[in-house]
């Protein structure tokens, strides 16, 4: 009898999407971020204005259209982009972009742990604060806690603005357990920016050797690009605590009299890409999408999780079978065992269509990279599995860039340490077989 009432409650909680509705709201007063999108698409570029990147190659100039039409936001140029691996690079560079900060400091995470590194960061955003800095903090009302958010509470105690993103510990004010916010980025005083896959916490700190260490990739922007950056902060920092930020402290205008100075660019073209279960439903999907469909030499892909759903492996196939040199390298143990058993269940059309799949040794790898033919890069928060391209609100930023590119595809190669083949699949016991197919019909809650 207790069955229909549970899973009328179920449904409650994971089933019924009431971000869209409020989302739909929230579009009408994003009238100050729009204005900085709109100020952007004054001084956009056209793909035969790239020159520098159309006489090495033009086929991505249909996907450069694309995405601009798909997301409303143009591709920005004068950029420079680096990769950092890991907290040992990442967090110096962060922390002292923090305590240089003059005007404003945007920083969203997933996770935000009030351990050593956290200290450190939470400190340095309270020094800022109060030296008169704008500052606002966005963490996820899950992944950094959902009864307890120790560093929540650290810096409101401090007076920092921080905010907890769709958290409430009243179920009936609590349906959105299923969608997270997912993005980690940080934005300073609108000229330099860092997006990737790494959250803040001591196990990214890799030379400290912890308990169950994970290593990562993030990525340093400096240039206009970060204006796209700081909009969509801005975008969930209203979702969140309906306060709207002014856009003087994060857009210096110098980063516009730059970029509309000249008619070509010298420095990296890129655009974020934002997506959600909201109006922005499956829009990293249908980048990654028409950028394998676009592919002609390689499509190289590294996720820690890989459980894209039927059309990502269609594409993905039909691009092996044409020829292209498609490469997926996962962890050779991820820190979700369930996710480990229903990936192994679900590549298995994957390898049968030339595919190849390898799996990277340990510290595991929280790395989110796409190249397509050593020229275009995709990288961020998203994984490659349900919950990333459907439920959660995630961030990307592609990227145009042969140098870049060249340096992922080289990283990925390093990762390449064991092949996963057919055999390797055929060979695991009955009873795994059967497990690793019972996880794969949770795949779109993993």
């Amino acid at each position: 009898m207790i069955v229909p009432y549970l899973g009328a409650i179920l449904y409650f909680i994971f089933g019924i999407n009431r971000v869209t509705r409020r989302a739909r709201k929230l579009i009408a007063h994003e009238l100050n971020a729009n204005e900085l999108i709109d100020t952007q698409k004054n001084i956009s570029f056209t793909p035969s204005q790239i020159t520098h990147y159309e006489t090495s190659d033009q086929h991505f100039a249909s996907l450069m259209h694309m995405v601009e039409t798909l997301t409303s936001r143009p591709i920005m140029g004068d950029n420079t982009i680096i990769g950092l691996h890991d907290g040992d690079e990442a967090y110096p560079l962060m922390l002292h972009a923090i305590e240089s900060a003059k005007k404003s400091v945007f920083l969203c995470s997933y996770i935000f742990k009030n351990d050593h590194i956290g200290g450190i960061f939470a400190n340095k955003l309270m020094a800022a604060h109060c030296r008169g800095v704008q500052v606002r903090v966005l963490v996820d009302g899950i992944g950094s806690g959902y009864f307890l958010s120790p560093i929540y509470y650290y810096l409101k105690s401090a007076g920092v603005p921080c905010a907890r993103f769709m958290h409430s510990l009243y179920p009936w004010k609590m349906p959105f357990l299923n969608l997270r916010n997912h993005r980690k980025s940080l934005m300073v005083d609108g000229h330099i920016g860092f997006i990737g896959g790494l959250n803040i916490a001591d196990e990214n700190m890799l030379t400290r050797h912890p308990k169950e260490p994970v290593s990562d990739t993030h990525f340093r922007v400096i240039g206009p690009v970060v204006g796209q950056l700081v909009t969509a902060f801005a975008q969930d920092w209203y979702f969140t605590t309906h306060e709207i930020l002014s856009i003087e402290p994060f857009m210096p205008q110098n980063n516009l009299k730059t970029l509309a100075s000249n008619d070509t660019q010298n420095g990296t073209f890129a655009r974020i890409v934002t997506a959600g279960p909201d109006t922005d439903l499956e829009k990293i999907e249908y980048v990654m999408l028409q950028a394998i469909t676009l592919a002609r030499k390689s499509v190289q892909l590294m996720t820690p999780y890989f459980l894209a759903d039927d059309r990502f492996l269609t594409e993905l196939e039909l691009a092996a079978l044409r020829g292209v040199d498609v490469t997926i390298i996962i962890p050779l143990k991820s820190n979700h065992r369930v996710l480990d058993w229903a990936c192994r269940t679900h590549v298995s059309s994957l390898l049968r269509s030339h595919v190849q799949i390898w799996l990277s040794n340990p510290p595991f790898n929280h790395s989110k990279l796409m190249v397509v033919d050593k020229m275009w890069s995709f990288v961020g928060s998203s994984n490659l599995d349900m919950r990333s391209l459907r439920l959660n609100f995630e961030m990307n930023m592609e990227v145009y860039d042969s140098s870049l590119a060249e340096a992922l595809s080289n990283f990925m190669e390093r990762h390449k340490n064991h092949p996963l083949t057919q055999a390797d699949l055929d060979n695991r016991s009955y009873s795994a077989k059967i497990r690793d197919s019972l996880a794969r019909l949770f795949m779109p809650y993993l």
